[in-house]
């Protein structure tokens, strides 16, 4: 399968591109940073996001949205990483809707998935429980309570889990912590009774959320599949995510690249243009080879998801850890080509290093990806 995009997802990349850069630029973060915005994103703009349509990328046409796949979603990614939007599409529209759909029922699709579809709701994945990714590392308990079940423990960095509507809970119900298995997926409202929520802003001026869950009861039909075998959903909607990330990591890269290039062109100094001097010239030819690399790799693992999920890990972890070590790469060749002036807050290239390094650790960085490929291959 080629590794470009057709006609329709072309179309699809330039519309995201003109609706994000006039309504979403980098100027709109430092603005959600300097008057600290509880929900750390604007929810008129969330909903015009909607009206749009790509809140519904993943959803299936029979609940209210588009029915596409993966590499769509990427291409809405690549964008938002481009321009640093801030939203919640990563977390709602991609992982928690692939969640849904890797695990719940019909009814259960039916029930939550239009609500995402058309951005009424927003929903987050609660996995992580320490400072790394550790997915099989699960201590939150899901203890059975009559028909339903009570849940105690902590989750950290939850991706808009300060402004989710639903979380989507990783819980242990069998076994012990660092087992593959007795893990289930709970859907639960935010607003419950015993769950505590801490906003925290991150380095990079979005908002992630710390959550306690103290004696939290859920029904049991918010219960994604069997209670104990939630194990390969949290898989697929992790992967979805990683892929995401991915998309958002190269979209990144290629606008660091882009400014580079530009001021390159204009910055002059002992009466010469900087880009004239052949040694930036090698250190931008080898970025742009690199960046180009990893979109082969990211491509490559939207394909995946969309044809056999179950199948695509491997290729997501390459995508992963090949696209944050280019986003890395650019963003670090950008600020000193920039100068020292790089790392100043009024130019923007220091936005995108800050939200690079997130990205790094969201999911697994490279250190993560390069284990788990390593582990499939039986090393």
């Amino acid at each position: 399968m080629a590794l470009v995009l057709t006609e329709e997802q072309t179309m699809l990349r330039d519309s995201a591109r003109t609706f994000l850069a006039d309504n979403a630029p980098v100027a709109q973060l430092r603005t959600l940073r300097d008057e600290r915005d509880g929900d750390g994103f604007s929810r008129p703009l969330w909903q015009r996001f909607a009206e749009m349509g790509f809140t519904g990328i993943l959803v299936p046409e029979a609940h209210g949205g588009l029915g596409l796949g993966h590499l769509e979603a990427g291409v809405v990614m690549e964008e938002i990483g481009r321009h640093l939007s801030v939203s919640p599409f990563l977390a709602s529209s991609v992982v928690a809707v692939t969640a849904i759909r890797a695990a719940g029922r019909e009814a259960q699709q039916a029930r939550w998935l239009p609500a995402l579809a058309n951005g009424e709701r927003i929903a987050s994945l609660a996995v992580d429980e320490a400072s790394k990714h550790r997915p099989q590392h699960i201590a939150l308990q899901a203890r059975r309570d009559g028909d339903g079940w009570v849940l105690n423990g902590e989750k950290s960095f939850v991706v808009c889990g300060a402004a989710a509507d639903d979380l989507i809970v990783a819980a242990r119900s069998a076994g012990e912590a660092d087992d593959a298995q007795g893990i289930g997926l709970f859907v639960v409202p935010r607003a419950a009774s015993g769950i505590e929520t801490e906003s925290v802003a991150m380095v990079d001026s979005q908002r992630a959320a710390r959550i306690r869950f103290l004696s939290v009861n859920v029904a049991a039909d918010a219960v994604l599949g069997p209670p104990d075998g939630g194990g390969a959903a949290l898989q697929a909607a992790l992967d979805a995510g990683r892929a995401a990330a991915a998309a958002e990591l190269l979209g990144i890269a290629d606008e660091a690249f882009a400014r580079t290039v530009a001021y390159l062109k204009e910055r002059k100094q002992f009466g010469r243009l900087i880009g004239e001097f052949q040694g930036l010239q090698h250190r931008a030819a080898m970025l742009y080879v690199d960046i180009e690399l990893a979109r082969a790799a990211v491509i490559k693992a939207q394909q995946s998801l969309d044809a056999d999920p179950a199948a695509a890990s491997e290729a997501v972890s390459v995508a992963k850890a090949r696209a944050g070590r280019s986003a890395t790469l650019a963003v670090q060749e950008g600020v000193q080509m920039h100068g020292g002036m790089g790392m100043t807050d009024e130019f923007e290239i220091g936005f995108f290093m800050k939200r690079a390094r997130v990205l790094q650790e969201l999911y697994g960085d490279a250190n993560f990806q390069a284990d788990r490929l390593a582990a499939s291959r039986g090393y």
